[in-house]
């Protein structure tokens, strides 16, 4: 054989390959940017208000399985629920579904994602549910199904995987999971792409009713994360008259960067009357037309129905576990009135879809959504970032990874 130059490279490159140990399977690609890592760091709860980092290995990439190295992940209202009084039952657990990350390595049935997308080492992506045995439900099929029949990365219960929620270095996702490509997104935005999709699943189920139009005047109540993207999405629509009810002056501020129209502090008012009063003068004298109530507090939903006018509408999705009995008059408030109350929980498939979408126009007409994450944490100081979840000295709180 002729010994050449492109020969000797050959030959080096494949004793490398030997003793750096790779063990690519057929049919598997692996990241072109470097050898993935025997093991990876997984944020493990382990105890109430308490998370360790451990180490386990980084399992091998079957035919319909795909892994990701996690670039972020947010703090989720309900991480903030599991780490404080694990309602789910799930302790240990590895948490966060709000997540996004890099492909490194997939399985050779992989080809495309759950919009028929093309899929290949290097996409950026998220995952939305895993599906069980629901023959209602195809791959390539959005069809209007809510998520809550499936599984979500992020509270699964444990296994001998491990790496299965997005705080974490790497996450493995299995074959029968959605995921997105969603590579023409910057990080801030994929790391939203998750609590956006339950705003505009709830949006959604409010044009429903027939009541929620581009000339509506809107009531929002409740201006943390979850009520600051509603506001966000409304705007983008097109709604003009967008009324924000809390009891924070800065979340109120930065509820008019979001694009409500005028505010309202419910602690400068004494009683439901005064404070019906207040979200009146700001609708220019008349009650809303529809109203989402976004603050997981009975009284809060007790108090919504005030704000509305005679034959206008309510989307009521604050409350993701139960928060408790809330007080109303049926006559008063639903039937003399005729309200149209519609319920919303998480999203669909094809609300993930539209959320890609909306957080793409949304930076067109300059909503600044990636001020919605006002503090970031590494892996290793993940108990500090839910401390702070928790003492509310932000809005959105994220996991990015080094």
């Amino acid at each position: 054989m002729e010994i050449n130059g492109a020969n000797i490279e050959e030959i080096v490159r494949q004793v490398l390959n030997s003793m750096e140990g790779r063990q690519q399977t057929a049919g598997t690609s692996a990241s072109p940017a470097g050898a993935v890592p025997k093991t990876a760091r997984v944020a493990m709860l382990t105890g109430l208000e308490h998370y360790d980092v451990k180490e386990f290995p980084i399992p091998e990439v079957g035919d319909d399985d795909i892994l990701v190295k996690v670039e972020g992940c947010g703090i989720c209202g309900t991480d903030a629920h599991e780490f404080k009084k694990d309602p789910f039952g799930l302790i240990p657990v590895a948490l966060g579904h709000e997540g996004t990350g890099e492909i490194v390595k997939m399985g050779k049935n992989v080809k495309k994602d759950s919009a028929g997308k093309d899929l290949k080492v290097g996409d950026k992506v998220v995952t939305c549910m895993i599906f069980k045995d629901n023959p209602d439900i195809t791959m390539f099929d959005l069809n209007k199904q809510n998520v809550g029949g499936a599984d979500v990365y992020g509270l699964l219960p444990d296994d001998d995987i491990h790496l299965n929620g997005w705080f974490s270095d790497y996450i493995f996702i299995r074959g029968g999971s959605t995921v997105f490509n969603v590579s023409d997104l910057d990080l801030y935005s994929r790391i939203l792409i998750e609590p956006c999709a339950v705003l505009v699943h709830a949006v959604e189920r409010a044009k429903s009713t027939g009541i929620l139009r581009f000339n509506s005047r809107v009531v929002v109540q409740g201006c943390g994360p979850i009520g600051l993207i509603c506001i966000a999405i409304l705007r983008t629509m097109g709604i003009n008259k967008i009324v924000a009810v809390d009891g924070e002056d800065k979340r109120l501020a930065f509820a008019r960067e979001m694009g409500a129209s005028d505010t309202v502090n419910f602690k400068d008012h004494k009683g439901i009357e005064a404070l019906a009063g207040a979200v009146e003068n700001a609708c220019d004298g008349h009650l809303a037309d529809f109203a989402f109530q976004c603050t997981g507090s009975p009284a809060g939903h007790s108090n919504i129905y005030k704000f509305i006018r005679n034959g206008g509408g309510l989307c009521e999705l604050g409350f993701f576990i139960n928060g408790g009995d809330a007080t109303i008059n049926p006559h008063f408030d639903i039937c003399s009135k005729e309200i149209t109350t519609v319920g919303s929980w998480v999203y669909t498939l094809r609300d993930y879809a539209t959320t890609f979408d909306f957080l793409k126009s949304a930076k067109k007409i300059g909503i600044p959504m990636e001020k919605l994450i006002t503090h970031t944490f590494p892996l290793d100081q993940i108990n500090e970032a839910h401390q702070t979840n928790l003492a509310m000295s932000g809005l959105k709180i994220a996991i990015i990874n080094q």
